[in-house]
């Protein structure tokens, strides 16, 4: 099933019993059958138990779909990529690029200062994306949100990626991703090119560009 694409910017996708859909708030646009929403609650079991904690570090609130029938999803006009999970790798994504997933995917939040050090920590401040790292992981579907559209960058033996930190959307797969500074007297006073900081990514997997520099 997963999402299907309506246009570059709609997604819609089949609710029933068994499969719930967790998507940021504001993000429904319309739906048809029998479908509830309901906010994610922090703490407890179940959907809305691990989904408010996967949350709680990024601070966007989430809501569950629930019942029989379609809902159609988009976010304030954005582009969205649709990305499929088959089990080989998490998928790693900022929390406010985070569209809309299946509720059957694990989720964890990750911690970049604990998981690279400092580099992890300089690596959040200079994407403007936060300390806190949402992944998703097992066999599913998801959708993330982008300014222009995505281009989906293969990672692997040929050599690493090197991608701007405000052009970076997500990485699925077994991915690395580290700061790469080279930073010189000109950019200290502000007559550099602009493009001294990149996040250099190796590994195996895909790493997915945005169009555009522009935050969300």
């Amino acid at each position: 099933m997963g999402f299907s694409s309506v246009n570059s910017k709609v997604v819609s996708t089949t609710v029933e019993p068994g499969r719930e859909i967790l998507a940021r708030r504001g993000a429904m646009l319309a739906y048809t059958g029998a479908v509830s929403f309901s906010p994610v609650h922090m703490g407890g079991g179940g959907v809305g138990g691990f989904a408010g904690r996967m949350m709680s570090g990024e601070q966007v609130a989430m809501m569950v779909a629930q019942g029989q029938g379609s809902v159609y999803y988009g976010f304030r006009g954005l582009y969205v990529t649709i990305i499929e999970l088959d089990g080989s790798g998490p998928l790693s994504v900022e929390a406010d690029r985070l569209l809309a997933h299946d509720a059957a995917l694990q989720s964890t939040v990750v911690f970049l200062g604990q998981q690279g050090g400092i580099r992890g920590a300089v690596r959040g401040a200079v994407s403007g994306q936060g300390l806190f790292t949402t992944q998703l992981h097992g066999y599913g579907t998801a959708a993330v949100i982008s300014h222009g559209g995505t281009i989906a960058v293969p990672v692997g033996p040929m050599g690493p990626v090197s991608v701007d930190p405000q052009a970076y959307v997500a990485h699925v797969g077994q991915v690395n991703v580290d700061i790469s500074a080279s930073v010189g007297w000109r950019d200290a006073v502000g007559r550099g090119s602009g493009e001294a900081i990149q996040l250099k990514c190796t590994g195996t997997g895909t790493v997915y560009v945005q169009a555009s520099e522009q935050k969300i």
